[in-house]
């Protein structure tokens, strides 16, 4: 009887952490604990041995790491276990020795004697040495995660080289994304290297099952005051909020690190790249039990929210969003942002608002309060007085926080973009009732083949997802539609790719689709895709900012995708930015775009270089790439029901400043004039010129040179002239921004020079100063031609050209006529005169000659010049009217003349 009650004992503490999530165990290893197997002869009626101990199996979060689970009343991180439980759990970490040091498997060498296999903690301790140097701290925890430490993909990469050099540990790199804790790393390559019995860790039980170390039994925490934050109605202040400066406890010394709990045998196994880890599966699966411990609420009061905790403030949408959040409600916002105290939480914030070139003056601070935190930390790393303040005294929670990255596995991911969102969903429902808007993704449908992407579809097979970040936000998201079932209110917001701002042109140069972005209008290819789902920053903060602030729309799904671009949208606008691309298939591009970045380095586009060689990340780029549109149908008729700006496609001429800011960051490169023209067009003028000076006495350097050169002699007489020229575009772009059209040809002239000047560069700009008028209003420009030319004897010379507007009725005869100064390089004019467009071949040569590049489709072509000659006509439509405009305005202006006094009152 007392076997058996022992027996029992051991079952049940197994099955109560087993329901807390904390083991990390396949469905065939949990019932292989839970179930009672055969006594075995000479093992004293107790559980059968194996290497995939339970209770010996790592916890979520890490080696040695706490245990997190979500507890409703009384905020409890860790769910106290009961007497039996402690009991059985004492008990088996009695057998096991303190210190004991686990044992070498024997390895076989080459000359058929074995050898000790290197140790677990001895290699996990070096590796953490190793990756210590690239931290700013300096030093790494066996069981931490070197991303959340402050490693980046760069230190990443690093790290593996250093190992494979110094401790001739050769880890693939997408292990190390994929797990990143240096306990993790050493399994991994033991496994590889020394097969999986290799991986010993401690002695075993009496029974041959890993010893269990014991369960934490935290002690019942004292009822804590709660703050009452004040609400003025004008908020002429931000509410005095207790924030106890935070400072970074000093680490304490470390003796020699218990031993290490074995990996699950399941998670040693190669993960083919179609399907998902076993190991993550068992993760995700006991991260979402944790959605099941919350309490169960009431709803909030339907009404705008006053106070509003937000986290992420530091991000790109997060920032925008905060600034939102200040125009268009009255509410005051929490901001949770990393620092070591509210100081430097608060610098963070206003450097990172700033790099984004959004305000961080006065009237945001008075609005703003920063809570240093972590969205990663039990509590979100708030003392609990502060946490239960927020709880009783804020009225809504966005959280737009998440660790965006695509090589980083779901190990390395959960804290922040899962458990952290469970941490919020605690806080929602702890205190006074309010809702959760959450900043979701899109990323929940990322399984390759799947067939509709609408906001109420059904998510993508967990299993199919390879990449960590959209596993991370599938069970983020679908932990929270388990806390629906508790009362608790969820609006979840999925964004896809986020642009840059329309307006400023800010952009996050580590998203994704910037750096395809990007790449496409670097390397002038593009892969072949269906859609991009992608919005500008402004569009989808401004949208998701509605949600939050309008009750009725709180509880919902929405996809704040825009309007998606296809192939042909993406190609057509690069043609009219004067980038003409070339589709590939998406092996080839993937191919070619890696030799071209490692043929010429782009250090800002080395994140993608990283994404593109990563099995793991080009499953995400595959499902992004082949994916269907988006569908957003209850978005939509929320922008509609608000009278909020429409979604519109994120087209090149949204993207202009985007692509300004990519292309000064050295992301991009913007169309040059030597770049193949896509339109052109030929001008042929005729007409006259006499040499400058009064009463027509030619300029001394001018009648000089005539001499010299054979040209007409000094005096007044007038000398043809003629221009044969070529005008080209090379791109929208260049239109849009510049007003520019590049010339090329050349003029003859005999008073010059007695053979043709070519062309050495020339530009037309149109509506130059936006038709400022000269001459006190009488003239307004139409175009200015500015040509630099070369003679036969290579002398240099220049010419400068007008094209007026006046309020005469001879429009057609202005449009035609350029006036034109020419003289020598580096002196005055030496002739002026005047050339005229022949009205036969203005209509020949300028609307029915326009050729466009020949690689475009004819559809491309038409596009084109309906595009130049419709854009070109409102620019000489407008410089044409204004001279009329003003006339009409002095024609109208009937006031009575001053008196002599007037002019001094």
């Amino acid at each position: 009887m007392n076997d058996e009650a022992a027996a029992y004992a051991g079952q049940r503490a197994t099955a109560e952490a087993i329901e807390r999530g904390g083991l990390g165990l396949d469905v065939s290893d949990l019932l292989a604990m839970v179930m009672t197997p055969e006594p075995e002869a000479g093992a004293g009626g107790g559980p059968e041995a194996g290497p995939e101990a339970g209770a010996g199996a790592e916890p979520a979060g890490g080696a040695g790491a706490e245990a997190p689970t979500v507890a409703g009343a009384g905020g409890a991180r860790q769910a106290p276990a009961d007497a039996d439980t402690a009991a059985a759990a004492a008990a088996a970490a009695a057998a096991v020795p303190a210190g004991a040091a686990a044992p070498a498997a024997p390895t076989p060498t080459q000359d058929g004697t074995t050898a000790p296999a290197p140790d677990l903690h001895g290699l996990a301790a070096a590796i953490a040495t190793a990756a210590g140097r690239h931290l700013p701290q300096g030093h790494l925890d066996v069981d931490a995660d070197f991303f959340d430490a402050g490693g980046s993909s760069v230190h990443a990469v690093e790290l593996a080289a250093e190992l494979e050099r110094e401790l001739g540990v050769e880890l693939d790199l997408d292990d190390v994304f994929a797990d990143a804790r240096p306990v993790s790393l050493a399994r991994r390559w033991l496994e590889t290297a020394h097969g999986p019995t290799a991986v010993v860790t401690a002695p075993s039980g009496p029974a041959g099952r890993t010893a269990a170390p014991p369960l934490p039994v935290p002690a019942p925490r004292a009822p804590q005051p709660v703050t009452t934050l004040p609400l003025p109605d004008a908020l002429p202040a931000p509410p005095a909020l207790p924030v106890p400066a935070r400072t970074v406890p000093a680490r304490p010394a470390q003796s020699a690190p218990a031993p290490l709990p074995p990996y699950p045998a399941t998670a040693l196994e190669p993960a083919p790249h179609t399907t998902a880890r076993r190991a993550d599966l068992d993760q995700i699966l006991a991260d979402l039990a944790l959605a099941d411990r919350l309490p169960f609420v009431r709803s909030p009061e339907p009404v705008p929210p006053r106070r509003i905790l937000l986290t992420g403030a530091s991000g790109f949408l997060g920032g925008h969003m905060l600034l939102d959040l200040l125009r268009h409600s009255d509410a005051h916002v929490y901001c949770l942002v990393r620092g070591a105290d509210e100081a430097a939480a608060t610098a963070r914030l206003a450097g990172q608002l700033r790099s984004y070139r959004l305000p961080w003056n006065a009237e945001v601070r008075r609005r703003v309060t920063v809570l240093p935190g972590d969205i990663r930390s039990p509590r979100l790393g708030l003392p609990d007085e502060l946490w239960d303040t927020l709880a009783h005294e804020i009225d809504s929670i966005v959280g737009v926080a998440a660790a965006v990255d695509f090589l980083r596995g779901y190990p390395s991911l959960r804290a922040s973009n899962v458990l952290g969102t469970l941490t919020l969903a605690e806080l929602a429902a702890t205190g006074r009732p309010k809702p959760l808007h959450h900043i979701s993704s899109v990323a929940v449908f990322n399984e390759v083949g799947i067939s509709s992407m609408g906001e109420d579809d059904p998510f993508a097979h967990v299993d199919r997802l390879i990449a960590g970040y959209d596993q991370s936000k599938w069970a983020a998201e679908v932990a929270l539609r388990r806390a629906r079932d508790h009362g608790l209110i969820v609006s979840a917001l999925r964004p896809g790719g986020i642009g840059g701002h329309t307006k400023t042109g800010a952009h996050n140069p580590l998203d994704l689709s910037s750096g395809l972005i990007s790449a496409f209008g670097r390397f002038r290819t593009v892969p072949a895709f269906r859609y991009l789902n992608a919005a500008p920053v402004d569009w989808v903060s401004r949208v998701a900012v509605a949600v939050v602030c309008e009750p009725d729309a709180w509880g919902f799904d929405y996809n704040l995708t825009g309007v998606p671009n296809t192939l042909d949208d993406v190609v057509r606008d690069m043609a009219f930015g004067g980038m003409h691309v070339r589709v590939q298939d998406w092996d080839e591009w993937r191919a070619d775009t890696l030799a071209r970045l490692e043929a010429e380095p782009v250090p800002e586009l080395g994140f993608l270089a990283r994404v593109l060689q990563s099995p793991t990340a080009l499953k995400l780029c595959e499902a992004t790439l082949k994916g269907p549109a988006a569908t957003a149908e209850r978005t939509d008729a929320l922008v509609e029901a608000l009278g909020l700006p429409p979604a519109a496609r994120y087209d090149a001429q949204a993207q202009l400043k985007t692509f300004e800011k990519l292309a000064g960051d050295g992301l991009a490169r913007l169309p040059q004039k030597s770049d193949q023209p896509y339109l052109w067009f030929a001008e042929t003028t005729e007409g006259s010129v006499r040499p400058t000076g009064n009463d027509g006495a030619t300029h001394d350097g001018a009648a000089h040179d005539s001499e010299a050169h054979g040209g007409a002699a000094a005096g007044t007489a007038d000398s043809p002239c003629s221009m044969a020229l070529t005008l080209s575009i090379a791109s929208m772009y260049q239109l849009v921004k510049e007003r520019r059209v590049d010339v090329s040809g050349e003029v003859v002239c005999p008073a010059a020079h007695p053979g043709p000047l070519t062309v050495v560069h020339g530009d037309v700009w149109v509506r130059p100063d936006e038709g400022i008028p000269h001459r006190h209003g009488m003239k307004h420009q139409l175009l200015r031609y500015r040509l630099r030319l070369r003679d036969a004897d290579g002398g240099l010379w220049w010419l400068e050209g007008h094209k007026y507007a006046r309020a005469r009725r001879d429009l057609w005869q202005q449009t035609r006529t350029l006036s034109i100064t020419l003289g020598r390089e580096g002196e005055p004019a030496a002739l002026t005169g005047r050339v005229v467009v022949p009205a036969d071949s203005y209509v020949r040569d300028q609307i029915d000659g326009i050729r466009v590049a020949p690689h475009l489709t004819g559809r491309e072509k038409r596009t084109a010049k309906l595009t130049w000659l419709a854009w070109f006509g409102l620019e000489m439509g407008r410089g044409l009217a204004g001279p009329f405009a003003r006339a009409a305005a002095d024609l109208l202006d009937l006031r009575r003349p001053q008196n002599p006094t007037e002019r001094h009152r």
